[in-house]
């Protein structure tokens, strides 16, 4: 999708420097030509050698090259591109740009442009969470800037939190949709949409609980892509680490049993989307204090089942839903197994995909799927999760045009 665009990365200096290095490897991957401007801070990470060997391009760095400025190259370089990437986005760097100060090429550049800027933070928590940070966060949106990140997770100081840029198949999504708006049309205008994401975590007691390795990336995206289509989103979402879509509203709960009071406060919808990967068994009784080790063995775990939210939404006789869509994680006999699945859970469609280890699927960021009906089975090709969801969510569009029709 990217083919032959231009696009100008700015690397900013934080140890999340490196990581831009495989950005520019995943957009050229994409068709994209790619540009690299760094920081003089960002050089004490990575080196222009790196970024200039992956690129194929020149580095720029000094502001008062006689060369390069002669013909005002930071004006060319900044206009000659069709969207600016900040990556990593250091907390100086965003105070720069809320601020309107250009002392060195980076924020020159950012300044210069007439081009959309995408910036990707990374920084320490407390850095991010401080209210100078907040307040540039609030200009730089005001000023039309788009953001992608920052995902929670371990510091490499040390610290947990929101602050860690997001990975470069993120960044790479957030670059096609800055210069790709995918969903053209909002044609579900008027619809309410109630979607589920993410993992539930079923208690054994206090600190251990059941789970699985969904991240809530595809559920996400899907509420960001009904959103982009016009809808009223209202996202149900087990515990995750990435921030929650902008414009929307988002219901947090831990179990499954959570999941389903907050899917039937949220009904009546016009389309109910299963994408929570949700644990099929709980234990019978959580115990109230930590099960501690003992000579006797490991404790026996009574399980019983969880509510089945999907087939439960879609069996219901008084305000079901329009469309009712669940999602088949298999590791074999992916079509096969989906289709069953469609009429067990009398479902208007199923989404397949295979998390066989190694596929990646599970917590990636990209993911391969079958759309399977009553009457069609329609296979997309790998791609970002993003465009998966918007995939899905256009699927959504038609087949209740098809209904009203």
């Amino acid at each position: 999708m990217l083919t032959n665009k231009r696009i100008l990365l700015i690397i900013g200096g934080g140890i999340a420097a490196f990581k831009s290095l495989d950005l520019i490897r995943r957009l050229r991957e994409r068709g994209a030509n790619v540009t690299v401007c760094m920081t003089t801070a960002a050089m004490q990470f990575v080196t222009p050698l790196s970024a200039a060997s992956l690129s194929g391009n020149q580095v720029y760095s000094d502001l008062f090259s006689l060369t390069d400025e002669a013909a005002m190259g930071h004006i060319q370089l900044s206009r000659a591109a069709d969207l600016l990437v900040v990556a990593p986005a250091t907390a100086d760097l965003m105070s720069k740009m809320a601020n309107g100060i250009a002392n060195d090429l980076a924020s020159t550049l950012l300044l210069a442009t007439d081009k959309k800027t995408l910036v990707a933070p990374a920084m320490n928590v407390r850095m991010w969470t401080h209210p100078a940070t907040a307040r540039n966060v609030t200009q730089l949106r005001k000023d039309g800037v788009l953001f992608v990140g920052p995902d929670d997770g371990e510091m490499a100081c040390g610290e947990y939190g929101p602050g860690r840029m997001a990975e470069p198949l993120e960044i790479v999504d957030a670059v096609e949709a800055a210069l790709f708006p995918q969903i053209s049309e909002q044609f579900l205008t008027g619809k309410r949409v109630v979607i589920t994401s993410g993992p539930t975590h079923e208690p054994i007691d206090p600190v251990r609980y059941i789970a699985n390795r969904s991240s809530g990336r595809q559920g996400h995206a899907l509420a960001t892509a009904a959103k982009d289509a016009g809808a009223e989103v209202i996202l149900i979402s087990g515990p995750v680490n990435i921030p929650d879509p902008a414009g929307l509203e988002t219901i947090k709960v831990e179990t499954a049993e959570q999941m389903q009071a907050a899917v039937e406060a949220a009904l009546p919808a016009d389309v109910f989307i299963s994408a929570a990967a949700v644990a099929d068994w709980r234990v019978d009784i959580q115990a109230s204090q930590k099960v501690k080790k003992s000579c006797d063995g490991p404790p026996a775990l009574v399980l019983v089942e969880n509510p089945d939210i999907l087939a439960t939404v879609a069996s219901r006789t008084f305000e079901r839903p329009r469309l009712v869509i669940g999602f088949a994680a298999e590791t074999e006999k992916v079509i096969e197994y989906g289709q069953a699945k469609l009429v067990r859970k009398c479902c208007d469609m199923i989404v397949a995909n295979d998390v066989s280890p190694g596929s990646g699927v599970m917590g990636g960021l990209e993911n391969s799927v079958h759309l399977i009906t009553a009457s069609a089975v329609e296979s997309l090709p790998q791609q970002s999760k993003g465009a998966v969801a918007i995939a899905i969510i256009e699927r959504c569009g038609a087949m209740l045009e098809e209904r009203r029709s």
